[in-house]
């Protein structure tokens, strides 16, 4: 039985909403807020999660899907919110002050047991950034919302022991759907999101013997299908497990260990 331990989660994931659980049997983290805070109790509850772990929230950038449960979540819990000023000035929102911590790139962040790297990404948002949550060892990665994987992610990626990784869309699904064509090249032109294959393509290239799980996350409601994207990628997985995060619910606890072949519970 391995002792270096982490927990993962997704919350929800999708257009709707974002939040990502990060933790060790002490210490947690959320990235990202964008689901109600009542949401946010109730599918921790859900999958046996304890708010009274979690020490900080870590936002990616001021999309609303990233911080819409925010401010009630943290001003409930007094959870300090590492945030860009960039970001920071794109929310529509008053924050606390007492709980905002400035947050910058290629930043290292000690929580407790856990140890927050942050690096800035692709995207349409003021200062973007993607995160790695590490312990004793063991790295997480969370991607989402990237246009394009730059070489930080890919540094990043081939660390990780799991990874949250965007797979957005569907190539032939964007092209054929009823999306106006502004919308389209918003998402796929290379500051928008990440594709199926782009995202394949990162995994199959840069996946590391040791990932035992990767869960794909930021699904597109109409322009992607679960049941193809797991398809697409656990038959390029080896030993790696894949899910897919739900834009409707919280998934189960992945238990990410530096020894030992993880597993669910």
């Amino acid at each position: 039985m391995a002792c270096k331990t982490l927990y993962i989660a997704s919350l929800n994931s999708g257009s709707n909403g974002n939040c990502y659980y990060v933790g060790n049997d002490t210490d947690a983290v959320l990235i990202d807020a964008g689901i109600s805070c009542r949401e946010t109790e109730k599918r921790m509850a859900n999958i046996g999660l304890s708010m009274s772990k979690v020490r900080a929230v870590f936002i990616s950038h001021e999309h609303s899907d990233h911080i819409k449960g925010l401010c009630t979540l943290a001003s409930k819990y007094n959870l300090p919110v590492y945030i860009t000023t960039g970001t920071l000035n794109g929310c529509r929102f008053m924050l606390r002050k007492d709980l905002i911590r400035p947050l910058q790139s290629n930043q290292s962040i000690q929580i407790e047991g856990l140890v927050v790297t942050s690096f800035l990404k692709i995207h349409d948002a003021a200062e973007p950034h993607s995160f790695v949550v590490s312990f004793s060892g063991i790295n997480v990665g969370i991607f989402t919302d990237i246009g394009e994987p730059c070489p930080q992610l890919i540094h990043h990626f081939k660390q990780c022991h799991a990874a949250f990784l965007e797979a957005n869309y569907d190539d032939d699904l964007l092209s054929r759907s009823a999306y106006p064509y502004f919308l389209k090249k918003r998402i796929s032109g290379g500051r928008g999101h990440l594709s199926n294959q782009k995202a394949l393509n990162l995994f199959t290239t840069y996946k590391p013997g040791f990932m035992s799980h990767l869960l794909l996350a930021h699904l597109s409601k109409d322009n992607n299908c679960p049941d193809l994207v797991k398809a697409l990628f656990t038959a390029q997985a080896d030993h790696t497990e894949v899910i897919v995060a739900s834009r409707y619910a919280e998934t189960p606890v992945y238990t990410i260990s530096e020894q030992v072949a993880a597993h669910s519970f």
